[in-house]
Order: structure tokens, then sequence, then C-alpha cells
């Protein structure tokens, strides 16, 4: 089975938990509509990618750290399109959970998400307690303070913030948790894979910010502009060519760092096409 249908059979199996008879189903139904269909699941493809990289002897512990980490981060769409924050009417091009059930509902969705995050952890990770306590760390630490992504969000509330501290919390956090998760699901050290994930965390929100300045609401299923609109620090103020070099290069550093593994090179090969999603097709050379 290949890494997408690991995937999408894990959060099936995960949605399927919160719909049982006596639950409130509107809130069921704006669970599974904010989970699927998702976006490209580039955060769990990656960590079941590190995790094969690192031998993978706990697959059911990597899908779920996997399935955690995209759970994260469908709860923190739901949140960022909100009206209290950027007030988006799209998202994965079709109206956002706000739009479609409303605003109570949208908020109760991404705090259920948030918890069956850490649940479907916690019962994986019941075949290897080891290991449970480091990957509830390494994913709950990815995405609270003071470096996670709500970290990261809150940093648009201030007069000022770095570009990059900005970037590496609001998105690279949670790249990075997947690849540290998936060592740490095969039973390998974390830090030596922490680059890897915040650099290609880094170049996928300079690449964001390149859709959001060039692309059209249509093309990329949310809308765009959103940058401008809000005053956010954006790769864009580099320019085109400026934010085009540093996507390039930061992509380079995440190939060259990729510690020495038996998976090295199949990962390397994943991580470029991987690429290929998330970057602008204008600009997709220059992630080569």
């Amino acid at each position: 089975m290949d890494a997408t249908a690991r995937i999408e059979q894990s959060l099936e199996a995960i949605l399927a938990r919160a719909e049982t008879p006596g639950s409130p189903p509107k809130l069921a139904a704006a669970l599974r509509y904010a989970v699927f269909p998702g976006g490209a699941r580039v955060r769990p493809r990656l960590c079941l990618a590190v995790a094969d990289a690192c031998g993978d002897d706990q697959p059911a512990l990597a899908e779920a750290a996997a399935s955690s980490i995209e759970l994260l981060h469908c709860s923190s769409l739901v949140h960022d399109d909100l009206p209290c924050f950027d007030d988006a009417a799209l998202r994965r091009g079709k109206p956002s959970v706000h739009m479609a059930f409303g605003e109570p509902l949208a908020v109760l969705a991404g705090d259920a998400l948030i918890v069956m995050a850490f649940e479907c952890l916690a019962v994986a990770g019941a075949a290897a307690p080891l290991r449970l306590p480091a990957l509830l760390t390494k994913i709950s630490s990815s995405v609270g303070m003071p470096h996670g992504i709500v970290a990261g969000q809150a940093w648009e509330c201030e007069p000022e913030v770095e570009l990059a501290k900005y970037h590496r919390e609001k998105t690279g956090s949670l790249f990075a948790a997947a690849t540290e998760a998936g060592a740490l699901a095969a039973g390998q050290s974390p830090e030596p894979w922490r680059r890897l994930g915040e650099c290609i965390g880094e170049a996928y929100q300079v690449a964001d910010d390149l859709h959001d300045l060039l692309g059209k609401a249509a093309d990329i299923g949310k809308p765009s502009g959103q940058d401008a609109a809000h005053h956010r620090p954006t790769a864009c103020s580099l320019g085109i060519e400026g934010a085009s070099k540093r996507l390039k290069g930061l992509m380079k550093e995440a190939m060259e760092s990729i510690p020495s593994c038996p998976g090295s090179d199949e990962l390397r090969a994943i991580i470029l096409a991987e690429s290929t999603r998330f970057v602008p097709k204008e600009l997709a050379r220059l992630a080569a």
C-alpha cells in the first residue's frame, strides 16, 4: 500500500470513531468536511517517507503520527479561515468550514480535530509505549507555545516580526515535527532530521507566498491576495526573483540535510517529486 493510501485509510478510521450513533451529526459532518478530500497531504507523506527511510518497524505508529500531524494541520486551516483571522470563504476549492457549517461548528470542529490528533497517537502508542512520550512531546511542541504554529499565527497580532521566524513557526514547525516524528516512530533519533523538515516547511511557505501573489483563487483553491489584505509578512517582500532564489536555496539545503540512512536515495527522489506539488508551476524548475 502506498503512502497516500495508508494516510487516507488511517484518517478514515479515525473519523469513523467520531461518527458513532448518538454523536452530534452536524459536528461529525463538519469534521469529515474539514479532512476530506485532503490537499496533497505533504506533511503526513513526509512523515511516512522518513519512517520508511529509518526502517519503519512500527508502521501503525508511523501512520498514527502522520495522521496526527495532518489532523492538526486541518484544524489550523479551519481556524485560520474564520472571520476573526483570514475571513476566507474558500479552502481546497470549496467553501471553508465556517461558510458551510457556521462559525460555532467551525470553532468546535477545529478544537475536536486537535483532540483527535492526540487521541489517535495515544491509541497507537500503546503498542510501543517507550516511543510515545517523545512523539507526544515533539508533536505538541510543534503546534503550541513558544515556537509552534499557534505562536506563528500569534505573530500576526504583533507590530513587527522577523520573516524567517514567522515562517519557521507558522509553517516550518509542523514540517519539522513530521520529519522528527517519522524518525521517532521508527525508533531513531529525531535531531538529525529536524533541519530537513525546517527547510521543506520554509520552502513551502515561500511557495505559498508566491501563490498568494501570483495565483488565482480558482487555481489555488483559496482566496489570493490575502497577505497584502491582512498586512502579513511575506517572502514576496524580497521580490519575485528574491523569493524564487530563496525557494531554490531551501530545497537544495533540504536535499543536502538528509542524514545517511538505508533509504536516503529513495527519500531524495520522493522529496524532489513532492516539491513539484506545492511550487507554483512557473517556478517549479527552481526547486530542482
